[in-house]
């Protein structure tokens, strides 16, 4: 596995107390000396004594050999700073903007010349939804466009594949380290996105130590699959309700509106409106009028406006009317 030793003192000062995204995008560009990141560290301390440099030399050495558990599994991590960094798209406050990943396979997938959208759904879609996600991102995939989405059961995993049937490029983003893949059961279709020169990206290094720590893992996945893609499509999803029915979809297409990024979402006035697995779509339709409509008789143009390069504008252009 490999990164620079500037990703290693960007993760390195991450484990201490205190230190979060926000800090790091505040103080640190990247490529800082080890004494002046110990000096940066001590300015805004919450460990009960002052970091020295050999201590943190120390944690780095003890860290290397944690991240000896992902070789094999990774083929690197890189963080701010480094040249190979990916870029996020939107608007993104700095306690949610990236500050190092790792990787899989090929990282170029997320260069700010690469036109990625991100496609989401929730875990249980029926058929009809099945087949016109396939078709939608069999389009997608024709005109160039890399697939983004978070390996789940359902929906992502419908995405996934069928850019892959495509002969498409896909990038999976997981609430878990690269050695142990979230589902389990998507666990060979993670290996056939790396094979067939997709990729695999995710934050985390070790495991969750609880379910509330891991329920958090997913929500951030959910961030990163808006802030990586150029537009966001939402397939089919509950909309929170008394019932308890919610889905990270909801959140996913929360965090692309608060990023500026453009929303997508599929829906057919006729065959899905009693539909209770598009209730998050219809909501979103009534609450933004600026979300294109994606359906099967539309698809031509909608797909044209995904490709565009200011289709933050031609958003304003409702499909569904």
């Amino acid at each position: 596995m490999t990164y620079s030793e500037n990703a290693i003192n960007i993760l390195t000062a991450k484990t201490y107390k205190g230190i979060g995204r926000a800090w790091i995008t505040k103080n640190l560009k990247g490529n800082e000396s080890v004494i002046s990141i110990v000096s940066l560290l001590n300015k805004n301390l919450k460990e009960e004594e002052p970091i020295i440099v050999e201590a943190f030399e120390r944690d780095k050495v003890k860290l290397k050999e944690t991240l000896k558990s992902l070789n094999g599994f990774a083929d690197g991590f890189v963080a701010i700073g480094d040249t190979n960094f990916p870029p996020y798209r939107g608007d993104v406050k700095n306690s949610e903007q990236p500050v190092f990943l790792f990787y899989r396979g090929d990282l170029s997938l997320l260069s700010a010349t690469n036109k990625n959208i991100a496609v989401i759904g929730l875990l249980n879609p029926d058929h009809n939804t099945e087949i016109v996600e396939q078709k939608i991102v069999s389009e997608l995939v024709k005109n160039g466009i890399t697939i983004v989405s978070g390996l789940a059961l359902g929906c992502d995993t419908i995405a996934h594949k069928q850019t892959l049937h495509s002969n498409g490029k896909t990038v999976a983003i997981l609430p878990s380290p690269l050695n142990n893949i979230l589902p389990a059961a998507n666990e060979e279709l993670a290996n056939e996105i790396v094979k067939k020169n997709g990729l695999l990206i995710t934050e985390y290094y070790e495991d969750a130590k609880s379910k509330i720590e891991l329920g958090g893992r997913y929500q951030e996945r959910d961030r990163l699959q808006a802030l990586y893609s150029n537009g966001i499509i939402l397939s089919a999803s509950y909309a929170k309700n008394d019932q308890g029915n919610d889905s990270g979809s909801r959140l996913a297409m929360g965090y692309a509106l608060n990023y500026s990024i453009p929303r997508f979402v599929i829906y057919d006035h006729v065959s899905d409106i009693n539909n209770k697995k598009y209730d998050l779509n219809r909501q979103l339709i009534e609450e933004d009028r600026r979300i294109i409509v994606i359906n099967q008789n539309n698809l031509g143009a909608a797909i044209n406006i995904i490709l565009s390069k200011d289709n933050t504008q031609k958003c304003q252009l409702n499909l569904f009317n």
